[in-house]
């Protein structure tokens, strides 16, 4: 397999974790979504994704891209450990909350959006990630054990973690929600968590190295 990935790209760290917990080892293509205008609207990596976007993934003779569909493929053809729950309850609760990031949240405080911002960006970050945050704590609540839902490391917390750090980049005060905070702490004790952090990736800067 071939991720064609960037350090600092949330939907990227997704597939990293996905990659890790299932013990794919896989060699790792660098996409700079700031150098040269962004890499990723080069006309070669256009014919990989069309959507310009990270993360894309070659495996088993295909490519894909968007992290929850790359995520949904990793499950069903290397079931474990699994991330998604047996129970469909627990599996639509994982969906739910996956879904309420990667779609209600993080797209909001994508790049390509600040980029439209100008001077109000970091004010629209905080409003849209402080906006979803209010909702998931109040979800996670009712669903979580030691993880998103329940004791088991699921696709949910795959999307948590990389959301997490993107709020403590832009500066959100973490206080009003500490079922987030809880869950986001133990998880970065993991070590599939730990080795796809964007301190550790092959193109992450000097400066930002752990």
């Amino acid at each position: 397999p071939i991720l064609y990935s960037y350090f600092r790209s949330s939907c990227s760290w997704r597939v990293r974790i996905a990659l890790a917990l299932k013990g794919i080892s896989y060699d790792l293509v660098p996409v700079n979504l700031i150098k040269d205008g962004g890499q990723q609207f080069s006309a070669e990596f256009k014919a990989l994704n069309p959507m310009q976007q990270v993360p894309a993934l070659k495996i088993d003779g295909i490519t894909l891209s968007q992290s929850l569909a790359i995520i949904n493929y990793l499950e069903e053809t290397h079931p474990n450990p699994r991330l998604l729950p047996q129970d469909p309850k627990k599996r639509a609760q994982v969906r739910m909350i996956a879904d309420h990031i990667a779609s209600g949240i993080q797209p909001l405080q994508n790049l390509s959006v600040l980029k439209q911002m100008g001077e109000k960006k970091m004010e629209w970050a905080q409003n849209c990630i402080m906006s979803g945050f209010q909702a998931l704590e109040q979800i996670l609540q009712h669903t979580a054990g030691r993880y998103c839902v329940g004791d088991e490391v699921s696709m949910a917390d795959l999307c948590l973690v990389p959301q997490v750090a993107n709020a403590e980049r832009f500066k959100v005060d973490m206080g009003p929600y500490p079922t987030i905070t809880r869950i986001n702490k133990a998880l970065l004790e993991l070590e599939a968590f730990k080795i796809s952090h964007p301190s550790q990736q092959p193109d992450t800067p000097a400066e930002l190295r752990a």
